[in-house]
């Protein structure tokens, strides 16, 4: 995911946003098949950074403008027959620090006030059950990830709020290091104090969220990190959005030794739609044209400060944008081919989908611009020889099996506390 707050180099060379929507025509149509496995599947996507929208833009899920260049609202997200998102609450640790906690919960609070704005279309949802039954009454689940271990300030009691408050995964690090979690975000940075890998204060947190029944996500985590939590946990873990290091050599990507941790740990790797995840050349572009990047709009950051003038994150997100408009968007299959390299790998129960949504600026393959494509990644998987049993798996069906061993082990774990 790309935000505006860090501005570093080695940041933007990962997670740099990138163009606007592009008009191309996708070369996926949908045929009948496609439409009857989509409709029948509960999809399931977990990592959307709309919330940032919410807070920051004043933007309404049931917003209906043909000009958003978003990627999700509920009619997208009904067009893709989107059943769950996991909206992602991101604390920017640079433009909030000293009160993380304070932003994440007026982060949660924006995706309530969502959900209440439009009861008949949208659900707040703490469970499997709740996933089903917001599907049943053909509404949008809303689930919560925090993404970011920094958010819980190094307090286990926050970790358990934010349990209460209805966050369902936490992603031990962004992509800054924190006091107890290496990130793959800084690993290289000389000038940050790194832990190789999870302290053992991580490693507890990593216990309790198995106790409390949240979700540990792995994405964004250095390797160490990620050895260190697959050794640390007593129950399936998730990747939110991240994608084959194999086909892209992005730190943010998992080697195959990871996806076959993963798959023997019981977990599911739910693929980032980010294009600088999803294809080298792009990647590559990315990196050769960050440090300019990263300069002109730290100018513009100044020169808002200098003037005593807050920080815009829209002013911002629409700089990211045309510069990144300069690198041509890769070709669909590029998004499919790393779902596929995931399900040869690992097992194709271990496989997911985390766009990333609102997160990238529209740096998404040509064809995928937004929820109400959706559809189109099960008619290139059925075009790939991928049964209707295994294409459910992917939109949703893997996620929700991990989910629910992740309650049933906090249900068994608690009770033999007691």
């Amino acid at each position: 995911m790309t935000r505006f707050g860090l501005l570093l180099l080695g940041y933007l060379a990962l997670t740099v946003s990138s163009l606007a929507q592009s008009s191309t025509p996708s070369d996926i149509i949908v045929g009948p098949q496609a439409r009857v496995i989509q409709q029948s599947a509960i999809v399931v996507d977990t990592h959307a950074d709309t919330p940032q929208r919410f807070l920051d833009d004043g933007f309404d899920i049931g917003s209906t403008d043909p000009h958003d260049i978003g990627h999700l609202s509920l009619d997208k997200a009904q067009g893709g027959n989107l059943g769950a998102e996991f909206f992602s609450i991101w604390v920017d640790p640079e433009t909030n620090k000293g009160h993380f906690a304070q932003h994440t919960f007026d982060l949660i609070d924006s995706v309530y006030e969502q959900a209440a704005r439009h009861p008949d279309r949208m659900m707040m949802a703490f469970s499997v059950a709740d996933i089903e039954r917001a599907h049943g009454e053909h509404k949008l689940a809303a689930l919560m990830g925090i993404e970011g271990g920094h958010s819980i300030e190094n307090d286990m009691h926050l970790l358990r709020d934010y349990y209460r408050l209805g966050v369902r995964y936490m992603t031990l690090s962004w992509s800054n290091t924190n006091e107890w979690a290496d990130s793959s975000g800084d690993i290289n940075d000389a000038t940050i104090q790194h832990h190789n890998g999870l302290t053992d204060f991580g490693k507890q947190v990593v216990l309790e969220m198995n106790r409390l029944g949240m979700m540990v996500d792995i994405s964004h985590v250095a390797d160490k990190t990620f050895w260190d939590a697959i050794a640390t946990t007593k129950a399936p873990v998730i990747a939110s959005h991240s994608s084959a290091r194999a086909l892209v050599n992005a730190p943010r990507n998992m080697t195959d030794d990871m996806l076959r941790a993963v798959a023997q740990n019981g977990g599911v790797v739910q693929v980032n739609f980010f294009s600088g995840f999803l294809d080298e050349d792009y990647r590559k572009a990315v990196e050769a044209q960050a440090k300019d990047q990263a300069a002109a709009i730290q100018k513009y950051i100044d020169s808002l400060k200098a003037a005593g003038k807050p920080v815009s994150y829209v002013e911002v997100d629409r700089m990211e944008r045309a510069w990144m408009a300069k690198i041509p968007r890769p070709p669909f299959k590029v998004l499919i081919d790393h779902i596929d390299h995931i399900a040869r790998i690992a097992g194709v129960d271990h496989v997911g989908l985390g766009s990333d949504f609102d997160g990238v600026s529209g740096a998404t393959p040509r064809g995928m611009d937004s929820a109400a494509d959706l559809p189109k990644i099960a008619q290139a998987l059925l075009d790939r020889g991928y049964s209707a049993d295994d294409i459910k798996k992917i939109l949703g069906g893997n996620l929700l099996r991990v989910f629910r061993q992740v309650e049933t082990f906090s249900q068994e774990r608690q009770s033999q506390s007691h």
